[in-house]
């Protein structure tokens, strides 16, 4: 699935940029509609509708410089984000990207690329001899993108030079070709997001499939990436036990036999937020998704907003079964958490 933006907005600063320069000459010559910002504000999507303002953002492109040279935290994935694209082209319904961009889901890429991971050395410097992990998909999926900036490349071949820095992401895409011949010195981990194929269809609209994702991880493992796999947002619905084992199933049947590297799982149970509940219903009021109060605990989370929850025994229910399984289907797994 390849991402084609329906325009790109430019600061008028990034083009003082090689990668700004270079991506205005692309998008141009692909005759995809280029513009240059007006007091950096971003005014040229359409929103007759949220759903066309939904819609039209994803499919919009805002190429900028990043002006604040401090990163925010990002547990527990990592210690910091590595602020380089913010957005992302996938549709999933219970995305909290919904409600963190709210009526502005488009993507914003930033050009000033170096000097961003100038600051990401400066912050290595300050914590060796600890290793310092940045993520890249704290606010993106930063795969679709690829074709057309090669950022994650370059950030990938940064990350393998750096004796204390690691670089982490996750993406539900398989363009991957590009990454497989850097040299990653086993710095960057990949992580693919995958879910059932009832959760994958009705939810995660504008992303690849299953086996589409499961094929790419298996030629970054045949890479020598340090690979692990992010299985979430856990969705209860009837016969959810039997559709998770027939995800695993298919894991570990598309994987090489002889590798034998540790896979890291993450596994998220769903969760939501009164505001996304509210948007998403906006966006997609049609939507299927389980988000009924009474069948959830309000609680609240690190950041200090309330969320609904599965309640204690459900939870509960989801950290035996998935202990249970991905130890069966995959012994010499590591399970970094289950929340």
């Amino acid at each position: 699935m390849k991402y084609l933006p329906n325009r790109v907005l430019f600061e008028e600063k990034s083009l003082e940029y090689p990668l700004g320069q270079r991506l205005y000459k692309k998008f141009n010559d692909m005759k995809i509609p280029t513009d240059i910002l007006k007091n950096n504000r971003v005014t040229a999507i359409p929103k007759e509708t949220p759903q066309m303002e939904y819609g039209e953002g994803k499919a919009t492109l805002v190429i900028r410089v990043r002006k604040n040279k401090k990163f925010e935290s990002c547990k527990p994935s990592a210690h910091y984000q590595l602020p380089l694209i913010s957005g992302c082209t996938g549709k999933c319904e219970y995305c909290y990207l919904n409600t963190r961009f709210g009526k502005k889901p488009y993507t914003t890429i930033y050009v000033n690329v170096d000097e961003i991971l100038n600051t990401a050395e400066k912050y290595m410097e300050e914590r060796k001899p600890e290793i310092t992990y940045y993520e890249m998909s704290a606010t993106s999926d930063p795969i679709p993108f690829e074709r057309y900036t090669k950022i994650l490349g370059k950030v990938i071949e940064f990350m393998g030079d750096k004796e204390y820095g690691r670089l982490r992401f996750v993406t539900k895409f398989d363009d991957v070709d590009d990454l497989l011949d850097i040299n990653h010195n086993g710095h960057t981990t990949i992580r693919f997001s995958i879910n059932t194929f009832k959760v994958i269809n009705e939810y995660e609209h504008a992303t690849v499939g299953l086996n589409e994702r499961l094929i790419a991880a298996k030629k970054v493992m045949d890479k020598g990436y340090p690979t692990g796999f992010i299985i979430g947002p856990v969705i209860i619905y009837e016969n959810w036990k039997n559709d998770y084992d027939d995800m695993l199933i298919t894991l570990k049947e598309s994987l090489s036999n002889e590798y034998k590297e540790e896979i890291h799982f993450e596994v998220i149970s769903h969760r939501y937020t009164n505001a996304a509940k509210n948007r998403i219903l906006q966006i997609f009021p049609n939507s299927t998704l389980p988000m009924d109060e009474e069948r959830r605990v309000f609680k609240y989370g690190q950041f200090g907003y309330g969320k609904y929850v599965y309640d204690k025994e459900i939870l509960n229910e989801i950290r035996e079964y998935f202990n249970r399984s991905i130890k069966s289907y995959f012994p010499n797994s590591i399970i970094d958490y289950i929340i």
